[in-house]
Order: structure tokens, then sequence, then C-alpha cells
């Protein structure tokens, strides 16, 4: 019996910890209106939460997705793990507003910033024909974490309060991603290659320097930021926009929970799509769809009309989340992926964080979300733009390489190396290697003679 490919025990393991870790962040939308009226909070105040909550996510996405390089994915969750319980427990104990910012805004975001974007990166070094799928599969672990601990926290602050719901989900933390944790690991070339056949091109290796100031870096992070920006007010204002258009509070919380599953099934068509006509082209359709559906918004007064949307509009800002992944991954290779997709994650927090924080303050100041999704509309419109100028990533030995192998000769008859592969760890020369092996351990070469 052929054993299961370990890649595949990582990815699962990856989307349990992103499905706890992301579906606690995103929980503070359904305990706004209870926080609301327990501490007699503003909605803008509260909101100022998620802003913080996002900025020190994508702070702690860019650190520990450069610790994650050095040290591996396990010890990074383990460590993210422990603080987001801390975090969560903390939170549910506040008495004052900035107590709350401190231990959700800063303490649940920083942990949180230590799964999705450093995993994510474990994942692509495990796969390379089906990287998409599996990119994609953790990526879900983001709507089932809103599938399942949105109704959660709901019922547990209708059975009690959202200090008991708080503390639950904080417990949950501990339970659940320490555990889970310690069956990651990193690849080796063996492992890699028995479950993939297809190799990457072959292309030049980046520094974490090189990567940000190059503009190829500033076109993805700068969509996925407009992207973010785009959709965020809609989802973390969902529940509390619907039962403001006279939902039942349960039957709000369900719409999102709704969402959540058709970003489920996006996450997944978005990646099986991308592996058969290219990330570009996928992102660029999804965003499209994402920024109608915001739209769509303005026009929903009942159930009906709310669960549709969120299905559609799951589907499209679920689809598009795994492809700025893959795009990093093309673009920059594996050698500094945790750093340079934790730098872009980091610049999409941003966005999140700005508009969960600018629809509060637009109900606050006019007493309607209409404003919220009219900006988001023109926001998400913008990233279709910006995606469109996406380039096609530099390839070994292209223009931006500076060509150090030998020449091949122009005498007829004299022979050519078949193949030239850098040294792994900086010599300055090029050496000649077979076409059977990989120079660099985790590195697949595909055999010429196949």
């Amino acid at each position: 019996m052929r054993r299961v490919f370990y890649g595949w025990i990582v990815v699962a393991a990856s989307a349990t910890i992103v499905c706890i870790g992301l579906g606690s962040l995103f929980s503070l939308g359904v305990f706004l209106v209870p926080i609301e009226r327990a501490m007699g909070w503003s909605r803008g105040a509260i909101s100022t939460v998620a802003l913080l909550n996002w900025a020190a996510m994508g702070l702690g996405s860019f650190c520990w997705g450069a610790l994650s390089d050095r040290i591996g994915g396990r010890g990074v969750a383990l460590g993210g793990g422990f603080l987001l319980g801390l975090g969560l427990v903390l939170a549910s104990q506040a008495q004052v507003l900035w107590q709350f910012y401190l231990s959700f805004g800063v303490l649940v975001g920083f942990a949180v910033g230590a799964f999705y974007a450093p995993l994510t990166a474990t994942t692509t070094r495990w796969f390379t024909a089906r990287r998409g799928l599996a990119v994609a599969l953790v990526s879900a672990g983001i709507g089932l974490g809103i599938l399942i601990i949105a109704p959660l926290a709901r019922a547990l602050t209708s059975a009690w309060d959202w200090r008991v719901a708080m503390l639950v989900l904080g417990d949950l933390a501990w339970l659940v991603i320490i555990p889970v944790a310690l069956l990651l690991r990193e690849p080796d070339q063996s492992r890699v290659t028995r479950d993939d056949t297809a190799r990457d091109a072959e292309q030049r290796e980046y520094t974490t320097r090189e990567v940000l100031a190059a503009p190829q870096f500033w076109a993805i992070a700068l969509t996925h930021f407009a992207c973010c920006a785009a959709h965020s007010g809609p989802i973390f204002h969902m529940v509390t926009h619907a039962t403001d258009q006279g939902l039942a509070a349960m039957a709000a919380a369900t719409v999102l929970g709704v969402s959540g599953l058709a970003s489920i099934a996006g996450r997944v068509g978005g990646g099986l799509l991308a592996d058969r006509f290219g990330a570009k082209p996928t992102l660029i359709a999804g965003l499209a769809v994402q920024a109608a559906m915001i739209f769509g918004y303005l026009f929903a007064r009942d159930l009906g009309s709310f669960v549709a949307l969120a299905l559609v509009f799951g589907t499209a800002y679920g689809g598009v989340m795994p492809l700025y992944a893959l795009v990093v991954r093309e673009s920059f290779g594996e050698k500094v992926m945790g750093s340079a997709y934790g730098a872009v994650f980091l610049i999409s927090t941003l966005g999140m964080g700005l508009g969960s924080f600018a629809g509060g303050a637009i109900y606050d100041g006019l007493g309607s979300y209409a404003w919220l999704f009219l900006a988001s509309f023109a926001i998400g419109a913008m990233a279709v733009v910006l995606a469109f100028t996406f380039r096609r990533p530099p390839k070994m030995g292209g223009p931006e390489m500076a060509p150090q192998t030998p020449q091949p000769s122009e005498r007829p008859g004299e022979a050519v190396p078949l193949l030239w592969i850098a040294p792994a760890h900086g010599g300055s020369e090029m050496a000649p290697q077979t076409p059977h092996r990989s120079s660099r351990p985790g590195e697949a070469v595909a055999r010429l003679d196949s």
C-alpha cells in the first residue's frame, strides 16, 4: 500500500491551524453589537480594534514569515498558538477600551500573523505540480473558520455573554493549535519529488532586500491591499448591516457563515483553476466578480438576497486569496518565500484594517453603510486594474541575471554541458551537474532523458 505523501498532512494541519486562528480573528464582527451594548463603546471605537488587529497581524506575518525561513513552520505555529490563546483570554477580561485594544487588537493580531502567510510558505515548499490546490486548501481554512467559529461565538454569546464566548475561543486555540502544530515539518528532496512530476522554471534567487525593491513585489502587494480593502468592510460589517436591515441576529450570523462556506469552495476552485489556466487570469476574473458583488449589497434587503450575495461574494473573495501566494512563489522563488509573502501580506492587512475601520467610522458619521459599499466597489475595481500590471517572472539566464557560466563553444563538434546549476551556498563559480540530481536539498530537477 502506498504511503500518504506527507505534504498533504502538512496541508491538513496548516488548514486546521488557520481555521482556528483566522476564525477567531473574524469573530470580532460577531462580538461587535454585544460589546457595544455591554460596554457602551461606539462601533467606530470597536472597529479601531480591527484596524489594530490587522496592522499587528501584518507586522506579525512579516516577522513570523522571515523567522519561518530559518526555523520552519512548526516553531512559528507553536509560538503563535500560545500567544493567540493568551490574547483571547486577556481580551475576555478587558474592563476598559485600551485593554481590549492591547489584548485583542495587538496581541491576537500579532499571534494570528504566525499562521496563514508562514504556513502557506511552508506548504509551497512541498509541492510543484499541485501547488495551487495545496495552497488553496490551506487558505480554505479561513473560510472554514468563518463557517465554524462565527456561529459558535454567536451561540456562546447568546447562551452566556461575550466574555465567556471569547474565553472559550482562547482555550480552544491552546487545545487545538499547539498539538496540531507538532505535525508540521519541512520537506526534504525525496519527499518533494515523490509527489510531484513538474519542476519550477529556473529563475534567479532573491534576497529579502531585492524582493522589497522589485517593481513586481509592489504590483502584487498593492493589488492585494486594494483587494482586501474592498472586501474587508463588507465582511466585517456583514452581520451588523444585515441586522440593521431587519434580519434576526442568528440569521445574520448565519449569512456570515454562508459566505465562509462559499469561500471554501472558491478557494479550492481558484487553486484548481490557477493550476490549469494560471494565477494571473484567475485572479483578474475573481477580482471582477468580487467588485460586482460588493456593489450588489446596496440593494440587499431580505434574507434571500443576503444569502445569494453571500454565496457569490464568498466564492469570489475566497477564490482570489490563495492566488497571491502563487504569484509571489512564481516571481521570487522558494528561498525567501516566507519573508516575501509575509511582506505582501503585511501590506494587504493594512487594507483589511482600513476597510473594517472605515465601515465603523462611516456608520457612526452617516448612520448607514451605503457609502462603505460604494467606496469598496471603487477600490475593488482598482484592484482589477492593478492585477493587469503583473509581469512574467525573470528566468535563470535572462537579462536580469549576470551571466557567470562558461559560454558554450561556437566551434562545430565541441560538446556543450547539458545543465548548469548555481552552487547552493554562494559559490563564486558555476559547476556542471548531472541532469539526474539536484545540487540543492529541496530543489527538484527534471530528468532530461525522460
